[in-house]
């Protein structure tokens, strides 16, 4: 493709460094990851930094990223009644019923949730899961990249979210891990739609289909991923928190915006912190979307009421 200044496409490639540099040397790289297409069920370490949290019992109920050896990333709203000797986390998983051939878990020893997490507005709905002991990455485990603070995802950056949660709002629980294609929406039009219900805040990110609907985050996703691609990486931008429904026209789902948390998440981390690598792509057009998105690429280092997306189960 010829770019010049007719075009409203600029794509511009600089190199900053920040984070743990043995975190980026893996960090956000999905060997196995074939083409997406969205709803539809995931394969085998497409996504190698998806876990599953178990928070008792036999169910799953949130998800998260592996963002190093001893760290899990998710939604704080997925941690408010939890006894954490019964938490266990799956990694490399990929069915919740049949056989995970590469899957390991691991305890806990503790949760953090932001300190500044309001269950009521939903705002700063981010957690850390410290493991009981490092896991060993593979193939279909992985660390995933974590966007650094300033990355900008315009409106219509495409994105992917992943999860094991409801087909639908109300509906049944996947076995097999899923993945949806879905545009971020920007902070006005999402705040426009959530007019008088919820405050958007400079904190999340909102993605979904306005006035189309089909594919979003639904309950049982919480605490798991959205990520887009920059290059080779996959680098994570938001994580699943609430929304109205599921897939919903009207409203897009919203996501703690990760880029918000690098101070706080290096800070908790120690001496071996995520990899965080800038990702700037701003809209220039006045859409809800923006469906000719400028790209500035800096790598580095998915009824009910409104309600957080996780899942509850009793055994």
């Amino acid at each position: 493709m010829k770019f010049n200044s007719a075009l409203s496409v600029s794509v511009i490639t600089l190199l900053y460094i920040t984070g743990s540099l043995c975190q980026l040397d893996v960090c956000g790289r999905a060997p196995l990851n074939n083409k997406i297409v969205g709803g539809e069920d995931a394969t085998a370490g497409s996504w190698p930094w998806q876990v599953s949290i178990f928070l008792s019992g036999s169910s799953h109920n949130c998800g998260g990223t592996l963002i190093n050896k001893d760290w899990v990333l998710s939604a704080a709203h997925c941690f408010q009644d939890f006894v954490l000797s019964k938490v266990v986390i799956y990694f490399g998983r990929l069915s919740q019923s049949g056989s995970n051939p590469d899957e390991t878990s691991r305890t806990v020893i503790q949760v953090i949730n932001h300190p500044n997490y309001d269950s009521r507005s939903n705002d700063n709905d981010i957690a850390l899961v410290q493991l009981s002991s490092s896991v060993t990455f593979s193939d279909y485990i992985k660390p995933v990249c974590l966007a650094a603070a300033g990355s900008v995802f315009g409106g219509g950056t495409e994105s992917w979210v992943t999860g094991w949660g409801r087909l639908q709002a109300g509906g049944s629980v996947p076995d097999i891990l899923q993945q949806v294609m879905i545009p971020v929406v920007n902070n006005s039009a999402c705040a426009k739609a959530y007019e008088g219900m919820y405050t958007i805040t400079g904190n999340m990110v909102c993605a979904g289909l306005l006035n189309q609907g089909g594919k979003d985050s639904c309950q049982g996703d919480s605490g798991g991923p959205m990520v887009s691609k920059n290059g080779s990486l996959w680098i994570q931008s938001g994580v699943v928190s609430f929304g109205e429904g599921c897939a919903d026209p009207k409203y897009p789902g919203v996501y703690a915006r990760v880029s918000e948390y690098q101070d706080w998440i290096k800070s908790l981390t120690g001496s071996n912190p995520p990899g965080f690598v800038a990702f700037v792509q701003t809209s220039n057009s006045n859409s809800n979307l923006g469906s000719v998105p400028s790209l500035l690429l800096l790598p580095l280092s998915l009824t009910v009421s409104l309600i957080p997306f996780s899942l509850f189960f009793t055994s």
